[in-house]
This record gives structure tokens, C-alpha cells and sequence, in this order.
């Protein structure tokens, strides 16, 4: 039975039973067409009901027991029917979007669990703290019986968009019988089509459509008067957290109805995507301003709020200890998100000479673009970032985080226009347009190239995709002018504040804490020293010990890397030379896993055994261009390079052997130190370990073949054992022929001793 057939029992049959019962028995192309057609013949009043189950059975549950379409497994490659279909249905002018615009219009409300929030936000509404994003501001439904079970209220482009999003994050152990590629996957698709629609970089955002022909649908309320529209081309006067209780009361923003769509989509992305840290990153995060009025909140409310007492401080911090590891998928869509939001950005029109011009002309989706990166983006993600850095195992599975953080270091790579054309594909210079960004990004570049040299520094380099990895940072920071400019950054920090009597007692307000950054002051150089310290504080507070990227200890961690890139090519170098030798010298034993190599002695193999020699010349090529690029960052003199060159040439002795690994002599002996043991780990340098004992009685190899080993020592103590008197006569002669049975029947040592 059809759903135009279905309609006229609706009076005995609700239309969430009739979709229950076909979404179990019809095949999902027929479900989407009949899902169309339902959406465009009932009222806003029946299907009022359906969304919520709709949106799950799309976007799966939020406790993940229900996987819904898996739209991160689809794919046209293998359901190309499917993916097609799913892609129509959910697309910005698809039939789910105006069911949400035709719900919207009569302005419903549906509940989200605070529950099923990134950490930090459950935490802080939890403790009855409201928290600074505007997305949560006058969304908060208190229960009637209590603390427990707290909603957000969220209108129905809200309430379809937190699932869209989270379902990133709660889908994440759902079943893959097959190789997925998470960038041909639906999910990426969607997202990349909902942000070049609510996000466009050329044009407006389109208007929703209408389900009414004369009317047009209202958009939500979109913020309080305490974070207004008008704000974005400055900080807010106060973003202090503010009591739920304290929620005040939204009125309609005539300016902000154009975008409340863009501005949504991005909160709602940032805040389920990136809003994740741990209990000490949240307490680091805290200011004592904070702290402070929370305090004063919590003295004064502790007994009287909605007949429900605060939460304990010891309950609510233990909320912000979420388990939070990111998947690949998860950091392939934030880097989508991030390329995509300095394409926006870029595409920014050029500001009017005339000032009075600008804000006649300035329309609120050229303001967002204004403001939409260090606002919306930059704290959350830095935090992000920060994690990964420090959390990520050492494996080769890093390159999504690395690629991510990349791309939000070079905007210039997605501004509208393009290089100029040559001959030769010479370095492109970056322009002094982008100094500002370097500076108010400094963090970004520095404490994270910091991060990325320690982890650098504890993996194996001789490994292509390490090496590469090492390749690429190197390469995008000796970009010509780019080292230049994040050390006049670092200089700028660094700068004393000038002795101003209207200037000395101004604190480096937060951009969530208050306070104006574009007072008018007259020295330009001392603004600019302002805005990155300011950018460093709040990111890191007003306690925080910088380490200069270009300072003496950065360098000494480039020295290092420098060192390690000349070992890991050596080893590379030695183990080419080893599988050339193996190959040059198979004979017919090689069949029983003999080799000619080093009997007494153990290799000890690396990935490149499998993969070859094309991947060698690689991963020499990559440590090669690497270490030069370093050079031109960090001014590394050639004295400086011929040294270190010198001490890895002599890690060879006359025989091959590689040194031994770094150890200090004591009374015990000789005792490894961190440098030697990370070089046994990599393989860099072993130990010379030699079987002393009996020769015939030695372990067996694991090259060698263990059966034939045993067979045949059996059979030499049975010959030695039966014929031992008559080959003891034998090597006694003093002729031609006891000379010739010593030589292959007695053992070396033992025929050196008899001769002693």
C-alpha cells in the first residue's frame, strides 16, 4: 500500500506507525520516494510528529545502537543507487530540508538531551553555568522533578543539524564490512555540500525555500541582546559565563536574519567537532575571572535554584573527563571544514577607502566573513590540535592531523587569486598581507612546530611515510618570508610594554573575558605587540612561559632532528646495501634459509625490506630535502652540518658494524641513556651480541631452517659417536692425509689449542 493510499486511514493509522512499518518492509529507494512524497502532502501538524524519528533513523541514535543509512560507509563506488538517493533526499533543496524549513515556519521546538554534548558543555550546564557559546543561550529546559534529564530546546534547522553533526562522533564503532574511503563517503559529501550552500564564498546564502506562497518563514531568535549581531567587528564588552537561571530574554536581530542559517551551522559544527578536551586542559582553560564569579554564583545559588542544588565541584569537573580520541574520519571532515572556512574567509571584499562607505555597504555575510575564523574557530581548534599533537599514537596515521594542521597555516593557499605563471615552479613567496594572520595565529605555527619536532624526534625516520610527514612540515615552513614573518611575531610578543599612564594598568582580557582590542592608541608597533599577546593569553593564560620557536632550544631540537635524519639515512643506505648483498649472493642453499650474512649476528629489519628500493631513494630523497629545508629555516651553517655529517659517517667501523648505542660507563657496567634506547627501538645502532659457547650447541637462527638443524645434528653426534676412534687416528697422522682430516673433521678452536 502507497503513502497517497495510506492517507485516507491516517485517521486510525498515525503517520509515524505507517512509516515504522514500511521502513521495515520496503526496499530504501522506495522508502526515500514515498518519504518525498508524504513531506510534500501533509501539513506541518502531522509531520510535527514524525521528525524526531525521522531525523534518528537517518542519523542513527545518539547512544549508537541504532546505525540508521551509515551515510559514513555509503558510497556511489559500491552503492552507487543508494548513495545517489540518499545524497537527492539530504541535499540543501532536498525533501528532508523543507520538511525543517515547513516545520520551521510554525515554529517548533524539539528536546536534545544536554546528556549526549561534548563534555565540557554538559559539564557546564550540569553545574548551572551557562556557557559562552550563543548556540546554547536561551535553549535550556529545566525538568520538572529536578537537576537530572536537562534538554535543550532547539528549533527544527537546530535539532537536524546537531544529529547531522554528532552523528560523526557517535557513529564511530558502527560496522564496516568493507575498505571505506572517508572522503567518497556520503557523510563528506554532505558536509562539504552543506557548507558551499550556508557558507558560499561567492554570492548569498540562498533564501529557504517557502512551503506558503505569500509567506515567508521566520528564522529563529538568534542571540541576546548580550552578544549582538553589531559585535562582530569587535569583542564583546562581556562574555563572562552567565547562570542558566540568569538566561535573559532574546529578541529578534534584524540584522542577523540573513545569516542565522551560516551562523548556526558553524557553532554547531565547532561545538560538536572540536569542543572535546580533558579535565586538566578545561582547568587550564579557566581564568581566575572565571573561576571567580562561578564561585560567587555558586554561594549564592546553593540552596535556592529551581528546588535543585548545584553540583558539586568534584561531579562537575569529573564530567569534563570525557574519553575523547579522534578517528581519522573525524580529522579528514574537520580539515574539510577548515580549508572550506579560509575559502570563505578569503573571499572577503575589499574594504571601501572611504570608512563611512564601509558601513553602508558591509552586509552581515561580509562581516561574518570577517570574523568568522579567530571568533568562531581559533581557540577550539588550537585545543583540538594540542590533543592530537599529544595523543596520537606514533604511527604513520598522524599524516590526516598533520595535513589538517597545514592547512590551517597557509589561507594564502585558498585566496581567490592565483600565482603568477612561470617557467620554472620556483617557491611561492608568502605575501606581508598575511602577517597579520601569522601573528594572531602565532601558537598555531610555534607551540605546535614544537610538538610536531618532539614527536619527530621519537619516530622511526627511516620509515617512507615518517619521512615524508618530516618532508612536508619542513616544506611548508621554508616557504620564502614565512620564517621571517612568525619571527617578527615572536618579536612582537616579546616586545616590553611601553610605560603609557593610560595604558600601564590595562590587563590582556581574553577574547571571551572582555575588553576591547581596538582602542585607539598611537603607537602602531605597541598595537600589534598587544594583539599577539593578547592571542597568546587567552589561548594559553596570562601565566604562560612562551619557548621561542627561533630561540636556543628549539634550535637544539633541530640539531637533533638534523642528526637523526643523517642516521636514518645511513641505516636506510645500509640496509639497501644489505638487500643488494642478499640478492647478489642466493645460491642453491638459500632454499633451507641459509645466508652467507653474518651467522654469529642478527638484523635487524624495517619496513623498507618489504616495500624496496624505490621506497629507499624516497625516503632518502624526502630526509635529504628535509634537512635542507631546515637549513634555510634556521640559518644551520655549513661548520655546523660537516660536524654532524662527520660523527654519523663514523657510525660505521671498518667492518660495516654500526656503533654501539649511546651509553655512560658506571660501576655496573656500561647503562643505556634515552638516546640509546630510542636507538635500539628504531634500529638505529644494536649491540654486537655473539654466541660465546659451544658452536654446534648455539640457538638456532630464525633464518634458519629449525627441522633440518636438528636432523642433522643428530646424524653428526651419531657419526661422531660411531667413527670417533678411527677419525682420531686419522687426524694423528702427520702425513698429507691426518693433515686433511684436522682441517674438516676438528673443530678450529679445538685444533688451535692442540697446536698451543
Amino acid at each position: 500500500m502507497s503513502f497517497l493510499a495510506a492517507r485516507s486511514d491516517f485517521s486510525y493509522r498515525s503517520p509515524q506507525a505507517t512509516l515504522k512499518a514500511d521502513c521495515v518492509n520496503k526496499p530504501f529507494v522506495q522508502r526515500c520516494h514515498e518519504l518525498e512524497t508524504v513531506i510534500e502532502e501533509f501539513p506541518a501538524k502531522e509531520l510535527h510528529g514524525i521528525f524526531p524519528w525521522l531525523v534518528e533513523s537517518i542519523f542513527g541514535s545518539l547512544d549508537g545502537i541504532i546505525v540508521g543509512w551509515n551515510l559514513r560507509c555509503l558510497q556511489g563506488r559500491t552503492n552507487p543507487t543508494e548513495y545517489s538517493v540518499a545524497l537527492d533526499f539530504l541535499d540543501p533543496s532536498g525533501p528532508m530540508m523543507k520538511l525543517v524549513y515547513k516545520l520551521q515556519a510554525e515554529e517548533y521546538r524539539y528536546d536534545f538531551p544536554v546528556s549526549y554534548l561534548p563534555g565540557p558543555v554538559k559539564a557546564s550546564i550540569q553545574e548551572q553555568v551557562l556557557p559562552e557559546c550563543s548556540l546554547y543561550h536561551n535553549k535550556v529546559q529545566f525538568p520538572s522533578s529536578g537537576g537530572l534529564g536537562l534538554n535543550l530546546a532547539l528549533n527544527p534547522f537546530e535539532y537536524y543539524m546537531f544529529y547531522f553533526a554528532i552523528s560523526l562522533i557517535t557513529q564511530k564503532n558502527s560496522p564496516i564490512t568493507h575498505h571505506v574511503s572517508p572522503s567518497n563517503s556520503a557523510y563528506f559529501i554532505l558536509v562539504d555540500t552543506y557548507l558551499k550552500c550556508f557558507l558560499p564564498t561567492e554570492g548569498s546564502v540562498l533564501p529557504p525555500p517557502s512551503s506558503n506562497p505569500g509567506g515567508a518563514i521566520p528564522s529563529p531568535t538568534p542571540r541576546s541582546p548580550a552578544v549582538p549581531f553589531t559585535s562582530y567587528g569587535m569583542h564583546h564588552t562581556s562574555l563572562l559565563k552567565r547562570h542558566i537561571a540568569h538566561q535573559p530574554s532574546v529578541n529578534a536581530d534584524p540584522a542577523s536574519q540573513e545569516i542565522w542559517r551560516s551562523e548556526t551551522l558553524l557553532q554547531i559544527f565547532v561545538e560538536m567537532w572540536l569542543h572535546h578536551y580533558s579535565l586538566e586542559m578545561y582547568q587550564k582553560m579557566q581564568s581566575p575571572h572565571v573561576k571567580l564569579e562561578v564561585l560567587h554564583y555558586r554561594l549564592s545559588i546553593s540552596s535556592k535554584h529551581h528546588g535543585s542544588p548545584a553540583q558539586s565541584s568534584y561531579q562537575a569537573l569529573h564530567a569534563y573527563q570525557e574519553s575523547f580520541k579522534p578517528t581519522e574520519e573525524h580529522v579528514l571532515v574537520v580539515r574539510l571544514l577548515v580549508k572550506h572556512l579560509h575559502a570563505f574567509s578569503n573571499s572577503l571584499k575589499p574594504e571601501p577607502l572611504s570608512p563611512s562607505a564601509h558601513s553602508h555597504t558591509a552586509s552581515p555575510l561580509e562581516e561574518f566573513k570577517r570574523v568568522v575564523i579567530p571568533r568562531f574557530v581559533q581557540q577550539k581548534l588550537y585545543i583540538f590540535l594540542q590533543h592530537c599533537f599529544g595523543h596520537w599514537p606514533l604511527d604513520a596515521s598522524f599524516r590526516a592531523v598533520l595535513e589538517m594542521w597545514l592547512s590551517y597555516l597557509q589561507p594564502w593557499r585558498y585566496a581567490p587569486e592565483k600565482p603568477p605563471q612561470s617557467a620554472e615552479p620556483l617557491p611561492r613567496s608568502v605575501s606581508e598581507k598575511w602577517a597579520a594572520f601569522i601573528q594572531e595565529n602565532l601558537l598555531m605555527y610555534t607551540k605546535l612546530f614544537v610538538g610536531f619536532l618532539n614527536r619527530a624526534l621519537r619516530t622511526d625516520l627511516v620509515s617512507p611515510k615518517n619521512a615524508l610527514m618530516v618532508f612536508r612540515v619542513a616544506k611548508v615552513f621554508a616557504q620564502p618570508n614565512l620564517a621571517e614573518m612568525i619571527l617578527k611575531g615572536e618579536q612582537l610578543f616579546l616586545e616590553p610594554e611601553l610605560v603609557i599612564p593610560h595604558r600601564q594598568h590595562r590587563l590582556f582580557m581574553t577574547p571571551t573575558l572582555g575588553g576591547s582590542f581596538f582602542s585607539s592608541w598611537p603607537p602602531t608597533i605597541t598595537d600589534a605587540s598587544f594583539k599577539v599577546k593578547s592571542h597568546v593569553y587567552s589561548l594559553e593564560g596570562q601565566d604562560f612561559q612562551y619557548k621561542q620557536m627561533f630561540g636556543a632550544e628549539v634550535r637544539n631540537l633541530v640539531l637533533k632532528l638534523a642528526q637523526l635524519i643523517c642516521q636514518a639515512q645511513q641505516t636506510a643506505k645500509s640496509i639497501s646495501d644489505h638487500s643488494a648483498e642478499t640478492l647478489a649472493s642466493q645460491s642453491f642453499f638459500s632454499w633451507f634459509r641459509f645466508t652467507p650474512s653474518d651467522m654469529n649476528g642478527s638484523y635487524t629489519g624495517n619496513d623498507l625490506d618489504e616495500i624496496g628500493q624505490d621506497s629507499i631513494k624516497k625516503t632518502d630523497e624526502y630526509l635529504e630535502k628535509a634537512l635542507e629545508y631546515l637549513c634555510q629555516i634556521f640559518k644551520l651553517n655549513e661548520a655546523q652540518l660537516t660536524q654532524m655529517m662527520m660523527k654519523c659517517g663514523t657510525a660505521q667501523d671498518e667492518n660495516g658494524k654500526k656503533q654501539l648505542p649511546d651509553c655512560i660507563e658506571s660501576e655496573d657496567g656500561l647503562i643505556l641513556t634515552p638516546l640509546g634506547r630510542y636507538q635500539i627501538i628504531n634500529g638505529l645502532r644494536r649491540f654486537e651480541v655473539q654466541y660465546q659457547g659451544d658452536t654446534e650447541l648455539q640457538p638456532i637462527r630464525s633464518y634458519e631452517n629449525a627441522t633440518l638443524v636438528r636432523l642433522l645434528f643428530r646424524l653428526s653426534s651419531a657419526l661422531n659417536q660411531r667413527f670417533a676412534d678411527q677419525m682420531e687416528v686419522l687426524c694423528s697422522r702427520e702425513d698429507f692425509i691426518g693433515k686433511l682430516c684436522r682441517y674438516h673433521l676438528i673443530n678450529p678452536h679445538l685444533a688451535q689449542k692442540t697446536r698451543n
